[in-house]
């Protein structure tokens, strides 16, 4: 028998009619990937009590290196649905990211059915990751997407900051794992709301919440690198060069 949709799935954008992602990987294998990454790396994990024990929430967080997104999933205190470019979605890797309940979505164009997963888990209490710089460079939130204001203002989740350090050192390329025994800081900052707005949402709406978004993003950043006293890494090497689309309120993407 199907059980009927809550009411908060047929507001708009409707999100009852696409699944909930896979959960089964999600929580089955953090504990044995916190391990095992804590056996090459020294990981410091702040803030957790930053992040509410139940509810929907958007965990946004600054982008610097490639593992930064296993790095959310294994150790954010929640289990999370994160928002990941659709490219990452083929063979064995696709599979893995399916199977670890991550959201694929087109950059490029319009995708309506990531929103609706994303708001599906936020409308079923659950957790969704979102980088709004978009692509790995400098952290340093220079560049910053709408995308997540954007669910803050339909479901009225609170986003709660996320700032990486050491996930690539300085001068590597934006594929490369930080070296053996390093420290990487994953530093949960105090929670940003806004209130659910009633379709339809503005453009004007969701640019300005995403301006204050980044506004207070960059003051949990500037804690985080007092708290830690460690420093982002600095721009990728000019060969590095990832397209971006021009959705940003900052700058605006980039060929």
């Amino acid at each position: 028998m199907t059980r009927p949709a809550r009411p908060a799935h047929l507001e708009q954008p409707r999100s009852d009619g696409v699944p909930h992602p896979s959960r089964l990987m999600l929580h089955g294998l953090r504990p044995i990937a916190r391990w095992l990454v804590r056996r090459r790396y020294d990981v410091d994990v702040r803030g957790t009590a930053n992040v509410p024990a139940r509810g929907p929430v958007i965990f946004s967080a600054n982008h610097i290196g490639v593992a930064d997104g296993p790095l959310l999933a294994m150790f954010a205190p929640r289990p999370v649905h994160a928002l990941t470019k659709i490219e990452m979605f083929e063979g064995r890797m696709g599979r893995f990211l399916l199977g670890s309940g991550q959201v694929p979505v087109d950059r490029f164009r319009p995708d309506p059915r990531a929103v609706r997963v994303c708001l599906r888990v936020l409308r079923d209490d659950g957790a969704v990751g979102i980088f709004p710089e978009g692509r790995r460079g400098d952290g340093e939130l220079d560049r910053f997407h709408r995308g997540a204001a954007y669910l803050a203002l339909v479901s009225g989740a609170p986003v709660v900051p996320v700032t990486f350090f050491g996930t690539r050192a300085p001068g590597a390329h934006m594929e490369e794992l930080p070296p053996r025994g390093g420290r990487i800081a994953v530093c949960f900052g105090t929670p940003w709301q806004v209130p659910a707005a009633p379709f339809p949402r503005t453009r004007e709406q969701v640019e300005r919440s995403s301006l204050l978004l980044r506004e207070h993003m960059l003051v949990q950043l500037d804690h985080a690198r007092r708290s830690t006293g460690l420093e982002l890494p600095g721009p990728l090497p000019a060969t590095d060069v990832e397209p971006d689309p021009a959705t940003g309120v900052t700058e605006q993407g980039a060929p």
